[in-house]
């Protein structure tokens, strides 16, 4: 090829070179620019680079996190069940407990067996009143026993009661035990419960051997109250 010809191809193809060149790098530049002020605009949207875990995380605590969460929650709930449980055991046995000791601090007068014949409030030709008290049926010389500690204020005949005893009580209530054919206490002397303190009889106004069984607001006559739900308050049953 004649070198002159040579020549203009060699300028020819530079210039084609530079071309795509300037072509590519105006492209380029465009871009860029673009790109710039789409990230301007939105500075927020950039990817998320943050791993999954990372990102629930961010969001509130990871599958671990809400399962330790969960079971916790579980175990507060079973603590708060397993505790009333307790609770109510608990309750139960300090209600036994305190009815065994309400009925250990009172008894009947009488152990049984023994037949409750006339009771408290009942009215006939046998009384001149209506009756004042519990009668426990037994034979004579059954023993007889307070029925709560005190301090007995009157002993002797009574009259239509026959022998009698009356012992004052803490609570401010007395018992009072009629038609007694042995008296083994005193005045002034403190009792216990379930102390023995006479034998039962007959003696003073009766039909038959018994015990009269009174619980008084007073140490008089008058004053008395139905013994039998009384003592069920007490936690005794007759």
């Amino acid at each position: 090829m004649p070198k002159n010809i040579a020549l203009a191809v060699a300028t020819k193809r530079s210039r084609t070179r530079a071309a795509v060149i300037a072509t590519g790098l105006s492209a380029s530049l465009a871009m860029g620019a673009g790109a710039g002020v789409a990230a301007a605009a939105q500075p927020d949207a950039q990817p998320d680079a943050r791993s999954g875990a990372q990102q629930d995380a961010f969001a509130g605590g990871t599958a671990t996190e809400l399962a330790g969460a969960t079971k916790k929650q579980s175990d507060a709930q079973y603590e708060a069940i397993a505790a009333h449980k307790v609770a109510v055991k608990k309750a139960a046995v300090e209600k036994a407990a305190a009815a065994k000791k309400k009925a250990a601090s009172w008894q009947s007068p009488i152990d049984k067996p023994y037949t409750l014949t006339a009771d408290f409030g009942n009215s006939g030709d046998r009384w001149s009143h209506k009756h004042s008290g519990q009668d426990f049926g037994v034979p004579t010389g059954t023993p007889v026993k307070a029925a709560h500690k005190g301090t007995v204020v009157t002993t002797g005949d009574g009259g239509s009661y026959g022998n009698r005893i009356v012992i004052k009580h803490e609570n401010g209530k007395y018992s009072q035990y009629a038609h007694l054919s042995k008296i083994n206490v005193g005045v002034g002397q403190h009792v216990n419960t379930g102390s023995k303190i006479a034998l039962s009889g007959n003696t003073g106004n009766t039909s038959g051997p018994h015990l009269h069984f009174e619980i008084r607001t007073t140490p008089v006559y008058g004053s008395g109250i139905d013994p039998v739900p009384f003592l069920h308050k007490q936690g005794v049953n007759l």
